[in-house]
């Protein structure tokens, strides 16, 4: 069975990890990485644009984001503008779709019901939102979706805020949707604790909830999950 290369990168500013991706990503496309990946990370607080973000949606300017301890950061993938930081976990998948389905709305389509699938595992009814990409639940965003793709390789990928400070999406109006209100799994464990089952739920960490989502997408990748240090999959890039 093929794998799936996990590599848990822990707190990790989001420029630094942005750049791993993109080597990785490279070495991917050129075959010197046999197998699809799988970054698992938290970054410090930062606001990013995809490459259909709007000004407007930025309602804090760049001075108050940094006075805040914000960074900033406008890049090459889907969507409008987001916000990672602590408690998220930001998962970016390095997938070959040529070895797949040569096709970016069924892989979109595929990281929502890896991040679905996730969610139940904590007795949260995740669901989609008919017109816009990510995951909701009960009407609330709990995890946000931007891919980017090159000769079918893709990378950026998904934020599912896990006990992420949720006031930080104050700061904008969260991947462009007015009105939308945004939650987190530990929100919502706390909001409807009362469910029978609530007591068995995995805990509502990064590191928990990344081992989960991994499952997922090996599952539904037909892959399997292996663990494996960034230092030992490409040396020359780090």
């Amino acid at each position: 069975m093929r794998e799936l290369w996990v590599v848990s990168l822990g707190l990790t500013p989001y420029e630094e990890a942005l750049e791993l991706q993109r080597a990785l990503a490279r070495e991917r496309i050129s075959g010197a990485i046999s197998e699809d990946m799988l970054l698992l990370v938290e970054h410090p607080p930062v606001v990013t644009m995809g490459r259909s973000a709007k000004a407007r949606n930025l309602i804090s300017s760049s001075e108050f984001l940094a006075s805040k301890g914000v960074e900033l950061f406008e890049v090459e993938r889907g969507g409008d503008v987001t916000f990672h930081g602590p408690g998220q976990l930001v998962g970016y998948p390095i997938i070959d779709l040529k070895r797949h389905r040569q096709d970016l709305h069924w892989f979109l389509r595929q990281v929502e019901e890896a991040l679905i699938r996730t969610l139940a595992a904590y007795s949260i009814p995740g669901e989609r939102s008919t017109g816009f990409t990510g995951v909701w639940t009960n009407g609330r965003k709990i995890a946000s979706i931007g891919v980017h793709a090159r000769d079918w390789v893709t990378w950026h990928g998904f934020a599912l805020n896990v006990t992420t400070d949720l006031s930080y999406f104050d700061l904008i109006i969260p991947c462009g949707i007015d009105g939308v209100t945004m939650t987190s799994i530990a929100r919502e464990i706390e909001m409807f604790s009362g469910l029978p089952d609530g007591s068995q739920s995995p805990l509502a960490t990064v590191a928990v909830a990344g081992e989960i989502a991994a499952r997922a997408f090996g599952k539904l990748f037909n892959l399997e999950p292996v663990s494996v240090d960034a230092s030992s999959i490409a040396p020359a890039v780090l």
